[in-house]
């Protein structure tokens, strides 16, 4: 029976070729396919049971062997939605079963692909080369809060982005010792504080705390603007996200003397062009004090409140939501300074106006991160990203996605030790000099095995022969 054996034998070797050819085939035409995951084939003897003295070599039988966990190499895009999975890990993904916009019904199951070339359709959803959707979970853009439990299909619309009031005006800066106003005289003690002798047909411009009216009004304004200077500016803005300009002036009130500190008043423009009795600046009714070593000492907290006023028609720093002028006591400090004015080294404010989304990316967190037209940069999604203990043994289907099974266990949702590339796709890992070079092995075997069959087809001839 040997030569019969051989004869299956060779016919299972060449099947076994055959399929790796068949592999190797699918490989070399993927290979410029993203995020495809070569096939390589492993080769299992078959042997049969049989006694010590008369075991064969038996016949083959041929297996896939898959490469998911082989990255391929990155490809930069410079398509902002793209993405590519530096490291361990799946994008979560889903099909489109019927519909359209927001009414579209997805298969509602999770896939998994290293497919990462997404872009929006009309519709908003993120959607692959192959045809499948990501999955991750919203993110409240206002708060940064995470919205729900379970990955979903994602859909960035472009909903404008509401104004955000202004609540704080971090300021930093440095007040000089010696502010070098217009009516300061160097051998004239006093002359360069606010209340230096007469000029004001008004009341006094100081706080209420200390006997004055805490506003100048348009009668005293050029005296006002000569014994004060300019701590600079910065746009706010209400609710509706209307701007307004906030001027800020500084001037000193008394230098210390036994108990009496260093003091200065802050004064906010609300109308630079009054006359009159009209208010001009306003006194936001607070003494800041500094020591001897030009630390501010008051306010304790650091922080100014701004009176609720009207500036250019707009209401700003209401009593439901005043602006601070935050300093947190040491960003604001009296040191000297021979230019006598203001450096004001910094002044930033945390609220905007309503925006538009300009531009989508992808941050190495897997966020999906939107600009807005008023500057904002918020992240808009957690793209969802699932690990395997067994990646191998995930089921292969079209288009470059797999699919769990209980071999390859159950996904962990995360990052992990991975990153996400933004502006990239991973490349197909196959190598083609590799494939070629298998193709080439392959070939020979396969040669090899029909020359069995060609000679125990003549064996079996001549036993034919010896009837004759």
């Amino acid at each position: 029976m040997g030569v019969f054996s051989a004869l299956t034998t060779a016919v299972t070797g060449m099947q076994a070729q055959s399929y790796a050819l068949e592999n190797i085939s699918g490989n070399i035409a993927n290979s410029r396919t993203a995020g495809f995951k070569r096939v390589d084939t492993s080769f299992s003897d078959l042997v049969p049971d049989s006694a010590l003295n008369r075991q064969v070599a038996g016949s083959v039988a041929s297996y896939s062997r898959a490469t998911n966990t082989i990255q391929g190499d990155l490809n930069a895009t410079r398509i902002d939605t793209n993405a590519a999975i530096n490291g361990d890990g799946f994008f979560v993904v889903d099909q489109r079963q019927s519909g359209v916009g927001a009414s579209t019904q997805f298969a509602n199951s999770n896939l998994y692909t290293r497919r990462g070339d997404f872009d929006f359709d009309a519709d908003g959803y993120l959607v692959n080369g192959a045809g499948y959707y990501l999955k991750g979970q919203k993110i409240d853009p206002v708060t940064g809060q995470v919205i729900g439990s379970q990955p979903d299909v994602l859909r960035i619309t472009k909903d404008q982005f509401p104004a955000k009031a202004t609540t704080q005006i971090e300021y930093s800066a440095n007040i000089p010792a010696y502010p070098k106003t217009n009516s300061a005289v160097s051998t004239t003690p006093g002359s360069e504080l606010l209340n230096a002798g007469t000029g004001f047909t008004g009341a006094n411009p100081g706080t209420t705390a200390s006997g004055g009216t805490g506003t100048v009004v348009g009668s005293d304004l050029t005296t006002f603007l000569n014994r004060s200077i300019p701590g600079g500016s910065v746009t706010v803005y209400d609710t509706l996200g209307k701007a307004t300009s906030v001027e800020l002036r500084w001037a000193k009130v008394a230098n210390a003397a036994g108990a009496t500190p260093d003091t200065w008043n802050l004064f906010i423009a609300e109308n630079t062009g009054a006359t009159g009795a009209t208010v001009a600046y306003r006194n936001v009714n607070v003494d800041i004090t500094f020591d001897n070593t030009g630390k501010m000492t008051s306010p304790a907290n650091g922080n100014i409140t701004i009176p609720p006023m009207t500036i250019g028609g707009n209401a700003i720093s209401p009593a439901t939501a005043p602006i601070s002028i935050v300093t947190n006591g040491t960003s604001l400090t009296q040191n000297g300074d021979t230019s006598g004015q203001i450096d004001a080294r910094s002044i930033r404010q945390n609220g905007y106006t309503a925006g538009t989304l300009d531009r989508v990316s992808i941050s190495n967190e897997g966020q999906v991160i939107g600009t807005f037209s008023n500057g904002q940069v918020v992240p808009l999604a957690q793209i969802a990203i699932a690990r395997f203990n067994a990646a191998n043994s995930l089921k292969r289907l079209d288009g470059g996605a797999f699919e769990e099974t209980i071999e390859s266990g159950a996904p962990i949702v995360g990052l992990g030790t991975a990153a996400l590339i933004g502006g990239n796709v991973e490349q197909s890992n196959t190598d083609i000099a590799d494939e070629f070079s298998k193709m080439i092995v392959t070939q020979q075997a396969y040669s090899a095995n029909t020359k069995v069959i060609s000679t125990a087809q003549e064996m079996l001839r001549d036993v034919f022969n010896i009837i004759r």
